[in-house]
Parts: C-alpha cells; sequence; structure tokens
C-alpha cells in the first residue's frame, strides 16, 4: 500500500452520500459517552453510508480495539473492502477513467459516456474492483452525488453537468484505507440486526445508528438507497431492536433520525417509540434537495440510551433541548 504519511491526509468519506454527517460531527462528539475516553471499547456502525461519523470515530479515539460496520448495501460494503484491500488497483483505474472523461469537451459526449458506464454497472457482472470503480465515477458525476435505486435495484440517478469534477481523489482513498487496516475493520452486509453477535461482554461497546430517515411529508418519501424501502414498519422494528440492545450491560447507542414532530406537531411517531430514552434536537444542514429552496438547517433527533451530561444544552446555534412527550426516567443510564 502506499505510504500516506501516517495520515497527514486526514480520512473522511470518499463518496457522497445521502444523509452523511459531516455537519453534525461536532455535535454528535459532544453527546459521546464520556466512558469511551477512559475506556477501551467495542465501535459499531448497522449503517454506515458514506462512513462520516466512523472516520471521525477512528481518528478521535486510539482506544478503540474492535470495529464493526454494515450496510444494507452490498455495492457500498464491497466499495469499503476494496478501499481496505486495493487501493493501489482502485486509483489506477480511476485515474484511468477520469483521464479519459475530462478528455471529452462535449457535453453530450460526456453524458452518452456517463449513460455508457451506469449501464455497465447496471447489467453486468463486475468484480468488485471494476464495480467499485464505476460507483465512485458514477458518485462524482452524476446530478447531486446521489446514490439511488430504483424497484429493481437499478442505479438511476441522471447525469449531473460537472465541467471538471475530481473522480480519483487518491489521497484520501489512501488515508481511509491506511486507517481502516490500521483497525482491521470487519465489514458486513445485511440488515441492522446483524451486529448484534458483534457485541462483546467483556467490552463496552458503542453503537452509532445513522438509518435512512422517515420522510417529514408525504412528499419527501425518499428514505431508501436500496430497492427496499425503509418504511415505519422498519422504524418501528429498529426501535424495538435498540430497546433489546439497551437491556444488554455495557452497551451504550445513539441513534439520528428526522425530527418530524417539528413539521407536524401531532406526529409524535419517534416519541412514541423512544420515550424511555434522552431525545434531543439538533441543527443540522440538508445539503441534497432536488428542490434549492428547501436546503438549509432542519432540526433532526439525536436519541441515546444514556444520558449525554456533555452535551452543551445551552449552544442554542447548534442544540435545541427538547422534552418529549412520553419519558419514563426509570431505567435510564447516567454515565
Amino acid at each position: 500500500m502506499k505510504d500516506s504519511n501516517t495520515l497527514q491526509i486526514k480520512a473522511k468519506p470518499f463518496i457522497k452520500w445521502v444523509g452523511g454527517k459531516g455537519q453534525l460531527l461536532s455535535q454528535l462528539e459532544a453527546a459521546l459517552p464520556k466512558k469511551l475516553y477512559t475506556e477501551d471499547f467495542t465501535y459499531i456502525e448497522p449503517f454506515v453510508g458514506g462512513g462520516a461519523m466512523l472516520f471521525f470515530m477512528l481518528q478521535k479515539f486510539p482506544n478503540i480495539k474492535r470495529v464493526v460496520i454494515n450496510d444494507i448495501n452490498s455495492t457500498l460494503t464491497n466499495a469499503y473492502k476494496t478501499i481496505m484491500d486495493s487501493p493501489n488497483r482502485l486509483v489506477q483505474m480511476l485515474k484511468k477513467i477520469e483521464k479519459e472523461y475530462l478528455s471529452i469537451k462535449d457535453e453530450n459526449a460526456k453524458k452518452d459516456f456517463y449513460l455508457q458506464l451506469r449501464k455497465k454497472f447496471n447489467e453486468e457482472v463486475l468484480d468488485n474492483l471494476t464495480k467499485t470503480t464505476l460507483l465512485l465515477f458514477l458518485n462524482r458525476t452524476c446530478f447531486n452525488g446521489l446514490y439511488r435505486e430504483n424497484s429493481k435495484g437499478k442505479f438511476n440517478v441522471p447525469f449531473g453537468k460537472y465541467e471538471n469534477p475530481t473522480i480519483c481523489n487518491e489521497e484520501v482513498i489512501y488515508a481511509d484505507s491506511e486507517l481502516l487496516n490500521r483497525f482491521d475493520v470487519l465489514i458486513l452486509n445485511g440488515d441492522f440486526e446483524k451486529i448484534a453477535s458483534s457485541i462483546e461482554s467483556n467490552r463496552i461497546s458503542f453503537i452509532y445508528f445513522d438509518p435512512p430517515y422517515r420522510p417529514l411529508n408525504a412528499t419527501s418519501s425518499f428514505n431508501s438507497y436500496v430497492k427496499v424501502a425503509f418504511n415505519d414498519e422498519e422504524q418501528i422494528r429498529l426501535g424495538d431492536f435498540l430497546h433489546e440492545l439497551d437491556r444488554k450491560v455495557g452497551v451504550y447507542w445513539m441513534l439520528s433520525n428526522a425530527d418530524c414532530s417539528a413539521k407536524n406537531s401531532e406526529d409524535s411517531f419517534f416519541e412514541t417509540i423512544y420515550g424511555d430514552f434522552h431525545i434531543n434536537r439538533v441543527f443540522a444542514s440538508r445539503a441534497i434537495n432536488s428542490n434549492p429552496t428547501k436546503r438549509g438547517k432542519l432540526t433532526e433527533l439525536l436519541i441515546c440510551n444514556y444520558l449525554p451530561e456533555e452535551y452543551d444544552m445551552t449552544a442554542a446555534e447548534n442544540i435545541a433541548p427538547y422534552n418529549p412527550i412520553s419519558l419514563n426516567h426509570a431505567h435510564k443510564r447516567t454515565i
């Protein structure tokens, strides 16, 4: 593997992913369990997505002893494996496709090139290296850097019309690869409940859940990046799973999701599911929306099965105090 000078280039997401937590990291950090700063622990992400929180945690906490990430999107998890195992070959292939793409000056010809590779990505049986190369190419050249699949599981995002996109960010690829290998990250592909077997009884576990967000209204129905939608039934199943995890000794979890009640005061969906836990609002910027007027700051929910004592509730510009409609403080953990 190429020497990345001990991560002088900061590791960060190698792919743009809807719902990425890059803008929320300082607020998530403020709400972390204090035990993470004093004890060895296992870090787990069942919905890893673009990995902003993952790369932050791995650079922040050298005392992480085990790392497990999971996502239901096999193309994404294979991309993590490719970056971990074959960064040199990936960079070579990306540079080749970048050179070819940028040599095309006519926009219509670029679009044809894009559509040709999108068809190859969707219809041909490809090895992981080629699939990851095409994934990153499409991610850098499609509209808004959006990953989306139709009901048949085909990537269907249109051409993005960018004049000079960076298709091969080799510094980030090498930095990410070094960090993933440093912690020997275990990469799983499947349902979020798959991570349950990774919880160890002899060490505390911190699990960050960032599932597809529940739509704020009927028109904002994009809540899945694969052909199977993460609907209300799935949200409830996730809530049941988190209640099960709460009963395990040494398991601390944090969950992000949409603040539906801010849009509709009568929508108490998450308050009903998570009323036994600590619920707060955080301000987040939404960068991806087909309508630019709907981008900007919205509140999101941050739910924990512990009391985040270091949470600066006076930082009004970032965190808004929230009083859920139903709270049972009997079993809540203080750390």
